[in-house]
């Protein structure tokens, strides 16, 4: 499945706690012998982030391009931002997000309180998480994730 700008949708398997798999399924630039670049940041895939290549065969059963493994990494992390309610309405969420930006960051929404950040090549990781803890904000390490920064925690 592709859009008229050439991106396809891909399909990444996320191992849920009940040792079933969640789907997500990401936009792609299609680089030929089942490459793809990711267009967008993931919301529930760990280890990957914008831009990185990643191998996705097509699969008949899922219909899509199934991603196997990262072919090469971009350089990109991402942590991912949950705001509670109260945040919102404080407008500490706004300020949160205008304070990554600008950190260098990007970010999308899933929803008023879910959102992907990206931190493209230079930005600091460690500077980016100050800034949520400070913050007081919910937050998680999906690119790089926690137990590959921390492996004797996990």
């Amino acid at each position: 499945m592709t859009n008229p700008d050439g991106f396809a949708k891909i399909l990444f398997r996320v191992p849920a706690d009940d040792g079933t798999d969640d789907v997500e399924t990401l936009w792609a630039k299609p680089l030929g012998d089942d490459l793809y670049e990711l267009a967008n940041s993931p919301f529930y895939a760990y280890g990957v982030s914008w831009k990185d290549t990643v191998f996705a065969p097509f699969d008949p059963a899922e219909e899509l391009p199934c991603v196997e493994r990262v072919n090469a990494k971009s350089g990109h992390r991402t942590v991912r931002v949950i705001f509670e309610e109260r945040a919102r309405k404080k407008g500490r969420a706004d300020r949160v997000l205008q304070a990554l930006v600008k950190l260098g960051c990007t970010y999308e929404g899933a929803d008023p309180s879910f959102f992907s950040v990206d931190l493209p090549p230079g930005v600091d990781l460690d500077t980016v998480c100050e800034l949520l803890v400070e913050n007081d904000i919910e937050w998680e390490y999906a690119d790089p994730t926690y137990d590959s920064l921390f492996p004797e925690e996990a």
